[in-house]
């Protein structure tokens, strides 16, 4: 199983000591939200969530990029969009703000984001996803690297999606994720991961496996199957920020990770909301209640914890939750 991950770059190569990635989850994967997954997953690389290219040239999103400078370990930047000088200034932008790589979204399945002809509306049109890579492969030194998925739809995820890739590969793009299912499906359906293996033999460069990977043995079964370079994990982590860790500690053979118990979960939601409410005001406990909804699982009392935090007014109210939640656990143990 591999352990490592090496991506050559036009002038840069990057050697990652994880061969598990994080996948950029909007409106999930902020400095906050990395900044937990970092505890357990020290080498892994992690992403920001998608950018798009043009409002960030216009000032909007910079926070987020300039964010990744006082983090530690490597961090991506993906972004998305259809204007190939746009694209190239803001991974230019991005790469002086220290980004680890340039990820280009071309498979994300929201309408909001294909009708504007980025994300997974590439795969309808090649010959500009080849000019993005081009762009951006001519004004960055460091790797770039494209995340997409086996096709548009099931009669051209075989031909269609091998040209693709190929296109884009001679274009300058130094890594593939690829998402085992087709833009029709979004997420419905299983991710088809023979199909991520034959893609991975016609290719020179690393092949990312992403989809249906939620725990050590979905690791294992993808990487057996796809003989892929790496995996990556995107809805996996919902709730879980240790899951990263967690799968690359068992691929390395380390015996010593420790899972959080339900206390230190419940532990965390409540830092999660600390540190929410200090970057956004009370408007941080909103952002919070998806969180406190995944993390709520797994444990007797969960479900009704889960609504009563997503009940509550304020932030106090959240934690005194908890907290006597962690009191009966104590009583019982």
């Amino acid at each position: 199983m591999p352990n490592s991950l090496l991506i050559k770059g036009k002038g840069i190569s990057r050697q990652i000591k994880s061969s598990v990635i994080q996948s950029p989850l909007a409106g999930v994967t902020d400095k906050i939200f990395r900044k937990f997954i970092r505890r357990w997953a020290p080498e892994s690389l992690l992403f920001t969530e998608m950018i798009n290219a043009t409002s960030l040239n216009l000032g909007y999103g910079v926070e987020k990029i300039n964010q990744i400078s006082k983090e530690e370990g490597p961090v991506g930047i993906q972004l998305f969009d259809n204007r190939p000088y746009s694209v190239a200034d803001a991974a230019k932008e991005s790469e002086s703000s220290g980004a680890y790589l340039i990820d280009i979204n071309m498979g994300c399945p929201a309408k909001k984001i294909a009708k504007k002809g980025g994300g997974s509306a590439l795969l309808k049109d090649p010959s500009l996803a080849v000019e993005l890579v081009k762009r951006i492969s001519n004004a960055v030194k460091i790797p770039v690297s494209v995340k997409t998925r086996i096709g548009w739809s099931e009669k051209d995820k075989d031909k269609n999606i091998k040209e693709f890739l190929l296109r884009l590969q001679d274009a300058g793009a130094n890594m593939f994720t690829i998402h085992g299912r087709t833009r029709e499906q979004g997420f419905n359906g299983k991710a088809d991961w023979n199909v991520i293996r034959e893609l991975k033999e016609q290719l020179e460069i690393p092949v990312i496996a992403n989809g249906d990977i939620y725990n050590i043995n979905d690791a294992i079964e993808c990487l057996k199957i796809t003989k892929a370079d790496g995996i990556m994990i995107g809805r996996g982590v919902l709730g879980a920020p240790w899951i990263i860790g967690e799968i690359d500690s068992a691929l390395k053979g380390l015996e010593n990770f420790k899972k959080p118990s339900t206390e230190e979960k419940l532990h965390l939601i409540m830092e999660h909301i600390d540190e929410l409410i200090f970057e956004k005001g009370e408007h941080g406990l909103l952002l919070a209640r998806k969180h406190m909804a995944w993390t709520c699982k797994d444990f007797d009392g969960a479900q009704n914890l889960r609504k009563n935090l997503i009940k509550a007014k304020s932030s106090k109210e959240a934690k005194d939750e908890i907290l006597l939640m962690i009191s009966k656990l104590k009583n019982k143990s």
